[in-house]
């Protein structure tokens, strides 16, 4: 009994990480900038591919990066545009606190 639960679990996660690697991420190479911006601005904040092996967080708004983050304008390469404003990425602040 326990050894048929194992498996049946062990099968269940293998089978949930198969679909969840399948869906992947939007290729910003594979779509118009227009896309590209209106995902954004749908989820607030979404990891689009890049690139083959590359990928960024894009965001609309601070509320979306971590408190010791701001906001930087970034453009990528969609399949229309080779430099597509897509919102913002958060980055660490350049400042310091003393």
């Amino acid at each position: 009994m326990r050894k048929t639960l194992s498996i049946l679990t062990a099968a269940g996660v293998l089978s949930f990480a198969g679909a969840a690697q399948a869906q992947g991420r939007p290729d910003t190479l594979a779509m118009s900038c227009a896309q590209a911006q209106s995902i954004v601005a749908r989820s607030g904040a979404v990891v689009l591919s890049t690139g083959p092996n590359l990928y960024e967080r894009y965001v609309t708004a601070r509320s979306y990066c971590n408190p010791d983050q701001q906001l930087q304008p970034s453009w990528t390469r969609t399949a229309d545009n080779p430099q597509c404003y897509v919102y913002n990425r958060c980055v660490e602040s350049s400042f310091t606190i003393r």
